[in-house]
């Protein structure tokens, strides 16, 4: 293995199921396999960690994709181009309304999601305002919702407003009645589900095509100067996929996530057993047959952009920002 640049690393992280690949590969030493000294650091908000990655305070981090199109465009007010190596998730969003409103409006599980926006969309014309919630402005769960919301009207869905929580702060804002439903990605949804507080009522895939959700991020600045130890970080994460990817009995991992406070409620192979298998097969599908980030869905995001975030660009350089966004690591 090439010498690495720089051995000791602290990389960034939202408390969410996507992140398990970091978490698993510092479980199973797999950073110390390639040389490398990794401390993870919890980050409050999606705003503290993309702040803290820009300016040099993680070298690398857990993040949405969507940070990265931002970031080449300014639209963060920081302007320090963010790239990646390698993708940790696809389309994990899930839109949740509270059980309240859900029977008050009669969503049914059955119902598709352009039944659920419509009634939505109604109770809002009836002069009632349901505040709803997505993770961050630049994400794929802002456009999700937006979109959702555009089955029923599109022009609601380019104006309605939308309120920003961090996700671990979504069950305890539904439980308080702050807001009527959310966008974010596991274990939030089901943990407000299983605790009575909302109902789980579309999910990404059922609205947006499958792009990439979270990515593993470093400012460009970084990845020139640092190429032998972001090689060795991607492998090593890479290995903590495989292995996830592979494992029949998940019952470590779910401890893992347990320990670092993801998983917060009572959920096992004989307690709300339905949510446990579903929450494995969630973690195993993060995982593709190539992690390698593709251009297209830094296309899709940046269009997300220019139709709800009123950004005007030319295709070609919606083309050339999202080339930039991914880079290859070398091996």
């Amino acid at each position: 293995m090439a010498q690495l640049e720089k051995s000791q690393l602290h990389l960034g992280y939202i408390p969410l199921l996507d992140c398990v690949a970091l978490l698993w590969a510092k479980q199973r030493g797999f950073f110390e396999e390639v040389g490398l000294d990794v401390s993870l650091v919890k980050e409050a908000s999606w705003a503290s960690l993309r702040d803290r990655l820009a300016f040099g305070f993680l070298d690398a981090a857990h993040c949405l994709s969507a940070m990265l199109p931002t970031a080449a465009l300014a639209q963060d007010q920081l302007g320090i181009p963010l790239q990646t190596p390698l993708v940790l998730s696809y389309n994990s969003a899930f839109i949740s309304l509270s059980q309240k409103l859900c029977y008050a409006l009669d969503i049914k599980k059955t119902d598709d999601a352009a039944t659920t926006a419509q009634k939505f969309f109604s109770a809002m014309q009836h002069e009632q305002y349901l505040p709803i919630a997505h993770v961050f402005k630049q994400s794929i769960h802002h456009y999700c919702l937006r979109e959702w919301l555009a089955l029923a009207n599109p022009e609601f869905a380019k104006r309605v407003h939308l309120r920003t929580l961090p996700p671990p702060y979504m069950v305890e804002a539904i439980s308080n009645q702050l807001i009527d439903g959310f966008c974010v990605g596991e274990p939030w949804n089901t943990q407000a589900e299983i605790q009575g507080y909302s109902q789980i009522i579309a999910t990404g895939s059922d609205i947006i095509p499958r792009v990439a959700d979270k990515v593993l991020a470093v400012t460009q600045e970084w990845a020139i100067s640092n190429p032998n130890t972001l090689a060795a970080l991607v492998q090593a994460i890479q290995k903590a996929q495989v292995e996830l990817k592979q494992m029949q009995d998940l019952e470590p991992v779910w401890q893992v996530l347990v320990d670092y406070n993801i998983i917060r409620f009572a959920c096992s192979a004989s307690v709300h057993v339905e949510k446990y298998h579903l929450i494995q097969n969630i973690i195993r599908g993060f995982i593709p047959k190539q992690a390698q980030p593709q251009v297209s869905d830094f296309v899709w995001l940046t269009q997300q952009m220019q139709k709800w975030d009123d950004v005007n660009l030319e295709s070609d350089e919606i083309h050339g920002i999202s080339e930039n966004c991914v880079i290859q690591t070398k091996t």
